[in-house]
């Protein structure tokens, strides 16, 4: 089905259940989603908006909207963005952060996120997965993904004989290594009781 048609369709939904609802909350609450559905219509993003429909029906990691090699460059990017995206999770040498911004004061910041331990985590509840090829260097893996003839969003490797995941970040063409030894990061970031 066509995107902007299934935006459409969605928004005129909206407004029969808006009609039938009692308390005053459902109605706002009906009213955000709408006005959120005509805000991707109206910024030109049903393309973003299908992708990011896409995506959430693949077993990847959480998405990104960015990727930087280095610390400094992601912060560069920060300071300069005229409207950073407030809550979105980048990328900074392949480990997940997340954009905090307040409109108001103007600040700025990254920090750190933990989806991506998580994720792996979830991943290993039935054991490691065996991996799909080998490779001795990122650049032979990053090679053998690309020319693969269609690109997963994720695939676990053997890369300098500790396992990985892969992660495929179709939005922005990226291909993030995430060792599965970040598992133990979780372990030692819990408060012991």
């Amino acid at each position: 089905m066509d995107i902007g048609k299934s935006i459409f369709e969605a928004i005129n939904l909206l407004g029969l259940i808006h009609e039938k609802a009692q308390s005053p909350e459902e109605k706002e609450l009906l009213l955000i989603a709408a006005e959120a559905l005509r805000f991707i219509n109206e910024t030109g993003q049903q393309y973003e908006f299908e992708d990011y429909r896409e995506d959430l029906g693949t077993e990847g990691p959480e998405m990104v909207i960015a990727a930087f090699a280095t610390r400094e460059e992601a912060e560069r990017w920060l300071k300069n963005h005229p409207r950073p995206p407030h809550m979105a999770c980048v990328l900074v040498a392949d480990e997940y952060h997340v954009v905090v911004y307040d409109r108001a004061r103007n600040f700025r910041r990254l920090l750190s996120h933990h989806s991506i331990e998580h994720h792996l985590k979830e991943m290993m509840q039935a054991g490691l997965p065996p991996p799909v090829a080998t490779f001795d260097t990122r650049e032979e893996a990053k090679a053998w993904f690309y020319n693969l003839p269609e690109r997963p969003s994720q695939a676990v490797i053997q890369l300098g004989g500790e396992p990985y995941l892969a992660a495929y970040h179709r939005n922005i063409d990226h291909l993030a290594f995430h060792p599965f030894s970040l598992v133990e990061r979780l372990k030692e970031s819990k408060p012991r009781s």
